[in-house]
Parts: C-alpha cells; structure tokens; sequence
C-alpha cells in the first residue's frame, strides 16, 4: 500500500513538472522556485501608487498593450537597437509618448533577481502588476496564471495594426477583440479598465467637436482643456472616468450611459447596438463587471504565451539575453 501511494505522489509529481515544461500556465509556477515573487510585486506596485496613483491604469494598460501584440510575451518592453537594426514596439503610434510603467517593471525585475535569479519571467511581472494595480485601486483581484516565457523579438507593424485605436466603432471593436480570441463580452468588460486612468487631446478631439452621441455639458467641459485645432493641446490629458479618476469601480458604465464617455470607441459600446444591455447591467451590477473583468483579464492573459522551451527569461527586461 505504501509503495503504491508513493508510486502516486511520484506520478503527480511528474504530471505537475511535465505540465510546466510543455507550457501549460499556472497559478502555482513559482510556489517552488520563487515563493515571494507575488509580495515582491505587490510591495512594489503599493509604493509606486501610493506615489502615482495614475500609474496603476498604466500598467493596466502596458499589459494590454503587450498581450495584443504578439501575445502576452513582454515584447513592448523591449527598446530599440540601432546598432543591430532591432526596432521594437515602444515607437509605434499607439504606444509612443503614451504607454507608461517601463520603469516600474524594471524596478520590479531588479528586486526580482535579487531574490530569484534568471528564473521569473518579464511577461509574468507585467501580468501580475496589471492584477495589483487594478485590486489595490478598489477593483477585483483574481489569480493569475503564470509561467509564460519572454519573446525574443517584437513586431513595430503588429503594434501599429493590433491594437485598437479610440476612433474605432462598434465592428471594428468586436473583430479586433475576436481576432484575440475574446468575445464581444469580453470586450466590454475589458472596456471597463477605462474607470481609471487618463488620456490625450489627440485622442478624444473628434469625439468632444464632431461627435452627436455627446452631452453638451461634458463636451464644453473637455473643450476647455482640449483646443480643436490639431496640433494645439495634443497631449493635454482629461480623465477617462470623470466621476472617479482614481478608483477602480463602474462608473464608466454609468458614464456611457450618460453619453459622457471620453473615447470614440468608448461611447459606440452604449450607442444603439448590441453592447447597450450588457452596459447597462454593468452600470448598476459592481460585483457582475468585477466578475467579468478579471476572467477577461485572465483570458487576456493566456494569448498565445511563450511556454516550455520557447523564449527565455530575460535579465533585463528592455533587452534580449545576448547569450
């Protein structure tokens, strides 16, 4: 009896280290091999938004950024090259002068390797730090699958033709999403990452001038700090939840339903069309978008990962391992 049982627990051991080597994501990857890693995130995250509280919708959206290009595989963290001619991710429209939170990363991955040499993942600190700053800033937390391994190389066109610009409508939004492998629901939860945070002049201008599906009111308010001539004011920032800047809750959603919804491609998910009752409920459910963000979060999460023997684990996370 004794030796069957032992027979078990070295079969169990076998499954749980061959699920890891054949790139299966999971929430237990580094009980083993770095079991503070999660503190050492969180600790992190906490003092940089007890500084910055802005900071934590951008590392919402690094990891975003990162997942729909290429995957979750920490592409965008890596900077250019002129003396090999690698060209990375961090100038492509979407991304540059806008996307933030690099130097968090770093400063994560320091105290990282400090503590677990060569073996955590930058793609998996980017994941985690999503998670933190959403949870710390009053939204849900959640268990994140981890185990992804860092790319080795990064896609400036890809950057430039994945992800989703503000004046998308409504069918662009859902293909671009479902190109992703995530559902229209998906999306709109996703959507909700946008109760904190800010963006630029450039980004909203045509919406606050031209748009119809507008309040008056929050329009000429938006127009005080955004001039409509292209060029002037570009990167003047309004926030993207003017009820709760800073807190991670829905009123975004109730927001949309005031036609306050800073963004083109914000405003289009309650317009009309087949997003409005799903909206609604967000509006006036809290605990249903809580539920629903952070399982698209995690599906986000398992785009297209580098698992197994594919990538590597980068030492700095701005550069590939040179040997």
């Amino acid at each position: 009896m004794a030796s069957r049982s032992s027979w078990h627990c070295c079969l169990l051991a076998f499954f749980l280290l061959s699920s890891a080597a054949c790139g299966q994501l999971s929430t237990t990857f580094y009980a083993a091999s770095c079991p503070t890693l999660q503190l050492v995130v969180r600790a992190t995250v906490l003092s940089t938004l007890l500084a910055e509280r802005r900071m934590g919708a951008s590392l919402v959206r690094l990891f975003f950024h990162d997942c729909f290009v290429q995957g979750c595989d920490a592409s965008i963290l890596l900077d250019d090259v002129p003396a090999t001619s690698f060209v990375g991710e961090k100038t492509a429209f979407p991304n540059v002068n806008s996307v933030r939170g690099y130097d968090v990363i770093d400063q994560i991955k320091r105290r990282v390797e400090l503590l677990c040499p060569g073996v955590v993942s930058c793609a998996d600190i980017v994941a985690l730090a999503a998670r933190d700053s959403t949870a710390l800033l009053g939204g849900p937390s959640w268990e994140v699958p981890l185990g992804r391994r860092d790319s080795t190389t990064a896609s400036l066109s890809a950057a430039n033709s994945d992800l989703p610009a503000p004046s998308s409508d409504l069918a662009t939004l859902v293909a671009r999403f479902g190109s992703k492998g995530l559902s229209p629901r998906d999306m709109t939860a996703l959507s909700g990452a946008h109760t904190i945070g800010f963006s630029q002049c450039a980004n909203f201008r045509d919406r606050i001038y031209n748009d119809t599906n507008i309040d008056p009111a929050f329009a000429a308010l938006r127009r005080g700090g955004c001039p409509a001539a292209p060029g002037s004011g570009d990167t003047s920032l309004a926030p993207l939840d003017a009820l709760t800047q800073n807190v991670f809750d829905n009123a975004y959603y109730r927001n949309l339903l005031a036609q306050r919804g800073l963004l083109h491609s914000d405003q289009v998910l309650f317009n009309g069309g087949s997003q409005d009752a799903l909206v609604q409920q967000y509006s006036s459910n809290p605990a249903l978008f809580a539920a629903d963000f952070a399982a698209a979060m995690i599906k986000m999460g398992n785009i297209n990962p580098l698992t197994g023997a594919a990538g590597q684990i980068r030492r700095s996370c701005r550069a590939v391992n040179s040997s």
